[in-house]
């Protein structure tokens, strides 16, 4: 696991008191649901593939450092689950900074929000 996420360590049991930061772009081709709908891609390919080979090392490191490797493994899902959270909050946020300025927001916008949240569930659901 890279230097910068070791420095700033995060635990599942921390990670509820996490405050939200702003989100990335998303650009990874969409996945079919558990419910038949498309799943909305909640990070950018790039995004996950680093989070992908974050894992990787972790699992490879296990056979050494077992201990070592289940608190960076709790840690880089502490990470992910924060980054998901942090990405609804600023979804949500940009949504109601809209309905405060009195901005109509489409009923397509509302949809799209709401399938992402669907799909967001059904995947938690799956697990």
């Amino acid at each position: 696991m890279d230097n910068a996420r070791q420095d700033n360590r995060l635990t599942t049991a921390e990670l509820a008191g996490a405050r939200p930061a702003p989100p990335n772009g998303s650009t990874k081709a969409p996945a079919p649901a558990p419910d038949g709908h498309q799943a909305t891609p909640l990070l950018s390919s790039d995004e996950s593939g680093k989070l992908r080979r974050d894992w990787d090392g972790i699992q490879a490191a296990f056979v050494d450092e077992p201990r070592h490797a289940v608190e960076q493994a709790d840690n880089l899902v502490a990470v992910t689950m924060k980054r998901l959270a942090e990405m609804f909050a600023a979804e949500r946020s940009k949504l109601e900074g809209q309905w405060a300025r009195g901005d109509d927001v489409s009923t397509e916008d509302l949809r799209l929000a709401l399938q992402r949240y669907r799909s967001f569930f059904h995947r938690l659901l799956s697990i």
